[in-house]
């Protein structure tokens, strides 16, 4: 099929040589179409089709499901491999756990064997072994997937305390077991790599934290060592309306911080929203809010830290409890 053929259709016709309905590799366009991976490039770019995962591909209108999804990863693991961390996040439904597109074009399906000596070698899996005990390892539509109790423990064990606490909150936030749960399961892996941050990270995790951006902003509250913050936290005027849901906040201080990213906070509409928004709540209540952006937790110029504190001095001077 010529790419001039499918110019200014809204979607692939019956006719397209793949399925419509099915993923597919990038191997069974190629072989059985003559479908190349710059077509596929180029079909993604028109909006026809879509990535799954890394050489998976998807006619567009097809929904987004946890069988689609499985779907696309038994074409790339072995049957007896086991999928665990952001992946296996992914699969139970903890979207976030994954850094953005990274199922589309950044880092290999997370796959292990439970044989020994026994490595996956292609681009599409971070390959290895690891143990596991009874409990462990479930079933998701066909694939062999670690429990999210287990991912949770897996993902807490990071090098960097922040994709440890995020992915942990994002995991906790499905509601598939406890804190407490969470908690003490920590002692089995001591001694295992980055255990320490796991052990740490677990006193902070809080499954209301509905971003991983959210997660780091109460991260560095905590860090700077001020009172406790609470996620989410409900804003309601003298008379009990409901105001407003912010991000982090310490209801005692009458100050919460918020985090802007660029998805949902950049256009002129977005950006006016959240400007009402926050005005109503500092006008209806003591309350001062101050929103912060990806340049304020990442980066050589990061100074969240100073934006919360200076935020709470002015708190507490706009509510009269001096500095």
């Amino acid at each position: 099929m010529r790419r001039t053929e499918l110019e200014g259709l809204p979607f692939l016709p019956a006719s397209f040589p793949l399925p419509l309905d099915a993923p597919f590799t990038t191997a069974t366009a190629r072989q059985e179409a003559g479908i190349w991976p710059t077509d596929l490039t180029w079909l993604v770019d028109r909006g026809y089709l879509r990535r799954l995962v890394e050489g998976v591909y998807v006619a567009n209108p097809v929904p987004d499901s946890l069988g689609l999804r499985c779907a696309a990863l038994r074409l790339v693991v072995p049957t007896d491999a086991v999928i665990c961390d952001r992946h296996a996040g992914w699969l139970h439904g903890a979207e976030m756990v994954l850094a953005p597109n990274e199922h589309i074009h950044v880092a290999p399906v997370c796959v292990f064997l439970p044989s020994p000596g026994r490595r996956l070698r292609n681009d599409l899996a971070d390959s290895g072994e690891r143990a596991f005990v009874r409990g462990d390892v479930v079933e998701v539509n066909g694939l062999r997937v670690t429990s999210p109790l287990r991912t949770a423990w897996d993902l807490g064990r990071h090098r960097y305390v922040e994709r440890s606490l995020a992915a942990m909150d994002q995991m906790l936030r499905l509601g598939l077991f406890s804190k407490e749960e969470l908690a003490a399961g920590v002692p089995r892996f001591r001694g295992m790599r980055w255990v320490r941050t796991l052990r740490v990270m677990v006193d902070y995790v809080d499954g209301r934290a509905e971003s991983p951006p959210e997660s780091i902003l109460r991260l560095r509250w905590i860090q700077a060592h001020l009172p406790t913050p609470v996620p989410q936290l409900e804003v309601y005027d003298d008379l009990g309306e409901f105001l407003a849901r912010l991000d982090v906040g310490n209801p005692e201080l009458w100050f919460a911080a918020e985090y802007d990213g660029d998805e949902w906070h950049s256009s002129p509409e977005q950006l006016e929203h959240d400007r009402r928004r926050r005005a109503a709540v500092e006008a209806q209540t003591p309350f001062i809010v101050k929103a912060l952006r990806k340049e304020n937790l990442f980066g050589p110029r990061a100074d969240a830290e100073a934006i919360l504190r200076n935020g709470i001095i002015e708190a507490r001077r706009r509510s009269g409890r001096g500095r």
